[in-house]
Parts: C-alpha cells; sequence; structure tokens
C-alpha cells in the first residue's frame, strides 16, 4: 500500500482517482492546486504524486518543476494526468522531471499499471 498524493482541481476526477487507487490497496491524499499539493508533497512525502496540468495559480507542469528540483521531494515519481494530449505536451512534462503521462479519462489499468511500475 503506497500513499498517493492526486493534485487536481477537478472533484469528479479526484472522485474517480480515489476509487482506483483505493480499490488497488493505494491510500490517497488529495490537494485542489499546484500551490496546495507542493506544500502537501514536502510535508507528507508521499510514495507518488498524480500530477493534473490546468490548474490556476501554479500549473501541473510548474509544480511538477518545483518537486523535481527539490531535494527533499526530487526521488518522488510524478505521473502528469491531463486532458493535453499533445506531443509537445508529453515531452515538456517530461522535461520538467515527470516519470509518467497519461491522457485523460484515465484507463485504469494503464494508470495502475504505471504506479505498479514506478513503485516497484
Amino acid at each position: 500500500m503506497a500513499n498517493i498524493l492526486v493534485i487536481d482541481d477537478s472533484p469528479s476526477q479526484v472522485t474517480q482517482f480515489k476509487k482506483m487507487l483505493e480499490k488497488h490497496g493505494h491510500d490517497p491524499i488529495f490537494a485542489e492546486d499546484g500551490a496546495t499539493g507542493v506544500a502537501m508533497a514536502k510535508k507528507s512525502l508521499p510514495d507518488l504524486i498524480l500530477m493534473d496540468v490546468v490548474m490556476p495559480e501554479l500549473n501541473g507542469f510548474q509544480a511538477t518543476r518545483k518537486l523535481t528540483n527539490d531535494p527533499d521531494t526530487k526521488h518522488i515519481p510524478i505521473i502528469i494526468v491531463t486532458t493535453k494530449d499533445q506531443p509537445t505536451d508529453k515531452v515538456w512534462g517530461e522535461r520538467q522531471g515527470a516519470k509518467g503521462f497519461l491522457v485523460k479519462p484515465v484507463d485504469e489499468s494503464e494508470l495502475m499499471g504505471l504506479v505498479d511500475k514506478l513503485l516497484g
């Protein structure tokens, strides 16, 4: 069982991730925007982060960059989960330090496979 921080401003997405993660034995915690997510990651040091991109104030690319450049959080794998589906979005996410990139709506088996791979 892993502690997984979900950073997403969509209540429906949060509900979906909660169901998926709990079904597979993980313990999700949630932040509704990038700035709150960065603060929560520094405080709770989760095992993995699911990061939305389109959020107010600090977007997911910016939050990913902050976390991967911070010595206290750079070890935490980040999966970007977004509606942005262009190849350049994936490349940009990886350049910010993301270890995975999935496009919404997310396939549960694909998400959990990537989560297991990164936690393994």
